[in-house]
C-alpha cells in the first residue's frame, strides 16, 4: 500500500528544490543505460556540490547544496528503479518540498542519444521508476528531464536494452548529454521550466 505525500507539510515558498536522478545502485549497473539519472547527478555534484558531505538516509544518497539563492538536494534513490518513489517521497516530506520544486532526471529510449527533453508534467509512459514516483507523490505535475538513449531496436527486449551497457561511442556522446541535462536542471531552478523547454528541447524530437 502506498503512502502518499502529506500535502499539509508542504510549503512551496521554502523553495527547497529536489533534483532526483534515477538509476540502480551497485557496480554492475554503473554504466547501464538505465543509470542516466545517476550520471546527471554526478555532473551536478561537480558543478555545485563537490565539497559537500554525502548523506545516506531515506533509502537514498544525497547532497544538500546551495545554488545562488536556492537550496537544492541532489538525490540518488537507492531503492532500485522500480521503487524510486519511496525514496523521493521521503525526502520531499523531510524537506517540506512539493511537486512544484521537484525535478526528475531519467532515461528515455524513445529519444535519440545526444538529445534531452524537458517536460513540465506528463504520464510515466513505460518507465517504471516514473510510475513509482507518480504513485508516491500522487501527482504528475512535476518537471522531468529525459535523457535520450535511443533508438532501440523494436525487436529487442526493453529490459535487456535499458540494462545494457553503453558502448564506447555512446559513452562519449552521453557524457555530453549528462552535462546538458545538468545545465537544464539548474536553468529550471533559476528561470523556470517554460524557458528551459524553449532553450533545451530540440525541434522534431519526442
Amino acid at each position: 500500500m502506498f503512502k502518499f505525500l502529506n500535502k499539509k507539510n508542504n510549503k512551496s515558498n521554502q523553495e527547497v528544490w529536489i533534483i532526483a536522478g534515477l538509476g540502480n545502485p551497485g557496480p554492475e549497473y554503473e554504466d547501464t543505460r538505465h543509470n542516466c539519472g545517476f550520471k546527471t547527478i554526478d555532473k551536478l555534484i561537480k558543478k555545485i556540490g563537490e565539497n559537500q558531505k554525502e548523506n545516506v538516509k531515506f533509502k537514498s544518497k544525497y547532497i544538500i547544496c546551495q545554488h545562488k539563492d536556492k537550496k537544492i538536494v541532489l538525490l540518488k534513490p537507492q531503492t532500485y528503479m522500480n521503487n524510486s518513489g519511496e525514496a523521493v517521497e521521503s525526502v520531499m516530506n523531510w524537506f517540506k518540498s512539493d511537486e512544484a520544486h521537484l525535478i526528475v532526471v531519467y532515461d528515455d529510449y524513445a529519444i535519440d542519444v545526444e538529445q534531452i527533453r524537458v517536460k513540465a508534467k506528463g504520464s510515466a509512459g513505460s518507465h517504471n521508476g516514473m510510475k513509482s514516483i507518480i504513485q508516491y507523490v500522487g501527482s504528475e505535475n512535476f518537471t522531468r528531464i529525459k535523457v535520450g538513449i535511443g533508438p532501440k531496436n523494436p525487436n529487442m527486449d526493453t529490459v535487456k536494452f535499458v540494462l545494457g551497457h553503453f558502448s564506447a561511442e555512446e559513452k562519449e556522446k552521453l557524457d555530453k548529454s549528462f552535462e546538458k541535462a545538468a545545465e537544464a536542471a539548474l536553468f529550471i531552478v533559476e528561470k523556470g521550466v517554460e524557458e528551459a523547454m524553449n532553450k533545451f528541447n530540440s525541434k522534431g524530437k519526442k
